[in-house]
């Protein structure tokens, strides 16, 4: 009997790694499951990025459908994605707010300044295009967190009542926008979108 629970354990315990790896390998890790969707956004209050004596509240998005967008000058992805968003903001009035963070910035102890912060943003900004309508500062990344982020750029789609009803992992190109976003972003604006999608 001994004999026999040898081999079946390996065997079963192979099993299972097999399968979880099988079906990992056909995933697809920009589509993740967001606990935050069909919920309104969590509780914050953060300061504007470049005038930090204002703050914003997710009262503050509340009223128009706005596309959240996770970034830092760090992320290469939000670089090469800033022109089509800002091209979407200029062509079809999309509005963008970023929710930006800095992997540098410790500011209990000051690795880099908010003023060097600043000055990177402007000049990201100024080379491809600016999106935002402003961005929130999410200074010690709680909201982020909070929102389950993984990295950036990330978005979340935001109906006019301040219920997240998409969040998408990855850039926002011409083919993501057309097939993903724009039929919901769509609908959202026009008020006739009801459930939430993932």
């Amino acid at each position: 009997m001994k004999k026999t629970w040898l081999v079946v354990i390996p065997v079963v315990l192979f099993s299972l790694i097999a399968g979880f790896l099988y079906l990992g390998l056909f995933s697809d890790p920009r589509e993740l499951d967001s606990q935050i969707t069909g919920r309104p956004l969590p509780s914050f209050t953060l300061p504007d990025l470049m005038e930090p004596e204002k703050q914003y509240t997710p009262e503050s998005l509340a009223g128009e459908v706005t596309i959240l967008n996770v970034w830092g000058v760090w992320c290469v992805t939000c670089a090469v994605e800033m022109p089509y968003l800002t091209q979407l903001k200029e062509e079809k009035g999309v509005k963008f707010v970023g929710l930006y963070f800095d992997q540098d910035l410790d500011p209990d102890n000051g690795t880099k300044t908010l003023n060097r912060v600043q000055q990177e943003v402007s000049a990201l900004l100024s080379r491809y295009g600016n999106p935002y309508a402003f961005n929130i500062f999410d200074t010690y990344r709680d909201t982020s967190l909070d929102l389950g982020v993984t990295g950036a750029p990330e978005h979340f789609v935001i109906d006019k009542k301040g219920i997240v009803r998409m969040h998408h992992v990855g850039d926002i190109n011409e083919r993501v926008w057309r097939n993903k976003i724009e039929p919901l972003y769509r609908k959202l604006t026009q008020g006739s979108a009801t459930g939430a999608d993932s």
